[in-house]
């Protein structure tokens, strides 16, 4: 029984011994490898330590040519043609045609210490010429506005303007005779009207798309170089007949708008109130819209509307639109 008890034993001992080494292996092991991870490898190549020094100079600065451009332009010139033909046998109808619309916008602007100056050019000029009937003016006008301000607050300036306006082509009025003919009678031409309008007073412009002008000072000259033309057009534009000139004093609000209400889409609007003091219960009024899509680098869609009432020329709100598919051009681009 003693021999039994003393084998046990030396078996245990024999088991606890050899569990005792694997476990100090084991944990050598973990301790070598974690011991291993905290060397990096050296870099085989040697790296030496680049060498650099730092000079100090001090350069003039009139060596350095710098300028300052306080100036901003950007200009757009646009062509577009639309052309129909037809044989004489066309089961639909129709007539040949031919059209041809062009634009030129410049705009220039100068900011400086709260001062501004800004010069917009807009030539416009359409013709449309129908297979037995006479041509006919699709668009024709001559627009350029300057104004010098001067800045009293953040969104308030004190302004002075000058502004131009009238036509290149001769206009006509169109009708027919007794035997069916049509006929044309002459109506309007370059000068006649033209218009001179000198404006001081205060401009609000909150953000660059959108001012308010308030033309608490307003001159406006409207001339009539064509002394005959009161035959066709018996109100004269407001200038007495047989003269040339016309002086009115008044007030005037300009609105003006401009801004990308989309990706490749500008709304551009401008309104104009004129209120001359001898006639203040007649006041002049235009709204001109302008939409234009980009179609590419080139293509544009352009949809224009002008609303306006004058009482000097029609009792009536005028009113026109068009659509054009063409070239414009841009620059900067």
């Amino acid at each position: 029984m003693n021999k039994f008890k003393a084998f046990t034993f030396l078996l245990i001992f024999s088991l606890l011994f050899l569990f005792n080494n694997k476990v100090q292996a084991q944990a050598n092991r973990i301790d070598s490898i974690k011991v291993s991870e905290l060397y990096v490898k050296k870099n085989p190549f040697s790296v030496r330590p680049s060498l650099f020094f730092i000079y100090k100079r001090k350069l003039p600065i009139s060596n350095l040519h710098l300028k300052v451009n306080y100036w901003k332009t950007k200009a757009s010139l646009g062509i577009n043609i639309n052309q129909a033909a037809f044989s004489s046998n066309w089961s639909a109808g129709g007539v040949n045609s031919m059209a041809l619309g062009s634009l030129l916008n410049y705009k220039s602007e100068y900011n400086k210490d709260g001062k501004n100056f800004t010069s917009e050019l807009l030539l416009q000029y359409g013709k449309l010429k129908n297979e037995g009937q006479l041509e006919r003016k699709t668009n024709d006008r001559i627009f350029w506005d300057n104004k010098a301000a001067m800045s009293l607050s953040k969104n308030w300036s004190f302004f002075g303007s000058i502004s131009f306006e009238s036509q290149f082509d001769f206009g006509y009025s169109y009708g027919k005779d007794a035997n069916g003919n049509e006929t044309r009678k002459l109506i309007s031409k370059f000068m006649a009207p033209g218009y001179l309008t000198e404006s001081v007073g205060f401009e609000y412009k909150p953000v660059k798309y959108f001012s308010v002008r308030l033309g608490t000072g307003t001159a406006r000259q409207t001339f009539m170089l064509d002394t005959t033309l009161y035959k066709n057009n018996p109100k004269n534009f407001g200038v007495e007949v047989g003269k040339k000139f016309k002086n009115e004093l008044a007030f005037q609000a300009v609105v003006n708008f401009d801004k990308d209400i989309a990706n490749n889409l500008n709304l551009k609007s401008r309104y104009l109130l004129f209120a001359a003091y001898d006639r203040i219960n007649n006041i002049d009024q235009r709204l001109d819209i302008t939409i234009t899509a980009k179609i590419n680098k080139l293509v544009n869609v352009t949809v224009g509307a002008t609303a306006l009432y004058d009482d000097n020329f029609s009792g009536k709100i005028q009113y026109g639109q068009n659509l054009a598919l063409g070239i414009l051009f841009k620059i900067p681009r």
